[in-house]
């Protein structure tokens, strides 16, 4: 597969996907526009910070925490605990928008106005509370910076006759060089901004692609979120329909394009786990930097977790946030999500999550 697939190929497919999915040409253009004139003036400014912040210039990302895991398995609760205090700094979601501390101070002001017109209005809130201040999934920088990536699959790509995972399986389509010198200057933006010395960072699409991650940042610790299949792939593919359907009326298409969507994105979230248990059992990455965290224990015993997180970490604890963790572990205990799903409104069934996942359940969940 050719690694330099461009961006305007990647454009030109999202423009007809859209438009022959969802009815929507003119919307896609206009959209396209504005994010190239974005895009430009991001690039003058961050040109800025390089001259007016040293750090930016001479320092590199060291140590960084990363949270991975497929959507819906905590990743976006144990994330933002650990930015809040102070574990490191995370990026929120209009630092992703406009990656550059100078503009960042000049946009600031007018988040609540830039708020009403915002994507994040389309996400459900049953699943959990987005806005441009809140800390988020790195992938969606991905998407900002490139129109590439998991983000773009996962939302657009899924819908092309062709099966088009190609473009973004790092095994047919590596872009880890691109991919991290990015991630590297909007961490080390993010840390200036939020005055931080380390990152905590979210990415989803890391569990295909461990090794490389642990090659280019070789002291970062993962910290790898695993929940059962059964529960975590409906509550995936419920997230993003939900916003599919806000967006453009998901469930309002024929039954044969929903179907053929819902299949696609089965697959891809399913190939994330088998990815990462296939770099695990088979000893690809070293797993001294790499920490398995299951979703039913950070429910069940915070605590515990949390003290063995702290460890593997290497951050200093205090007595405010020991205090904190045995408030948080009783709510956990008690919690009650309000986001509901069945596997039948997908067209799936338990005996098929279970064989396709069943490699996953004798290594991380038996």
């Amino acid at each position: 597969m050719n690694t330099n697939l461009s961006r305007l190929k990647r454009a030109k497919t999202a423009y007809f996907i859209i438009g022959r999915t969802f009815g929507q040409w003119i919307s896609p253009i206009l959209t396209g526009i504005l994010i190239t004139l974005l895009r430009l003036k991001v690039s003058f400014y961050m040109f800025l910070d390089w001259i007016f912040y040293s750090k930016i210039r001479t320092e590199k990302i060291n140590n960084p925490i990363l949270v991975v895991g497929n959507p819906r398995s905590g990743t976006t609760f144990l994330h933002r605990y650990l930015v809040s205090h102070s574990f490191g700094s995370g990026t929120k979601l209009y630092q992703m928008l406009f990656p550059s501390v100078i503009l960042q101070k000049i946009i600031k002001p007018f988040l609540p106005i830039l708020e009403k017109i915002s994507p994040t209005r389309h996400h459900s809130t049953d699943a959990h509370k987005t806005s441009l201040n809140s800390v988020e999934t790195d992938d969606a920088s991905l998407l900002f910076r490139f129109l590439d990536g998991f983000f773009l699959y996962g939302f657009i790509l899924s819908w092309a006759e062709e099966d088009l995972f190609k473009w973004v399986d790092p095994k047919k389509r590596d872009t880890s060089k691109r991919d991290f010198d990015w991630l590297e200057s909007m961490w080390l933006r993010a840390q200036v901004a939020n005055n931080e010395n380390r990152t905590v960072g979210k990415l989803f699409s890391i569990s295909a692609n461990v090794p490389k991650c642990l090659e280019r940042f070789p002291d970062a610790k993962l910290l790898y979120m695993i929940r059962d299949p059964l529960s975590v792939i409906p509550s995936g593919l419920s997230l993003v329909t939900g916003v599919l359907d806000k967006k453009f009326g998901f469930w309002k298409l024929s039954e044969n394009k929903r179907q053929h969507y819902i299949e696609r994105l089965y697959k891809a979230l399913v190939e994330l786990q088998i990815r990462f248990h296939d770099d695990w059992v088979n000893n690809r990455f070293n797993k001294d930097n790499v920490m398995i965290v299951r979703f039913d224990r950070m429910m069940s015993d915070f605590e515990g977790l949390m003290d063995e997180i702290i460890d593997f970490t290497g951050h200093r604890s205090s007595e405010e946030l020991k205090k904190d963790i045995i408030n948080v572990a009783e709510k956990q205990r008690n919690y009650v999500s309000n986001h509901k799903y069945d596997l039948a409104k997908f067209g799936l069934s338990e005996e098929r999550i279970k064989e396709d996942c069943k490699d996953i359940y004798k290594t991380f969940l038996s």
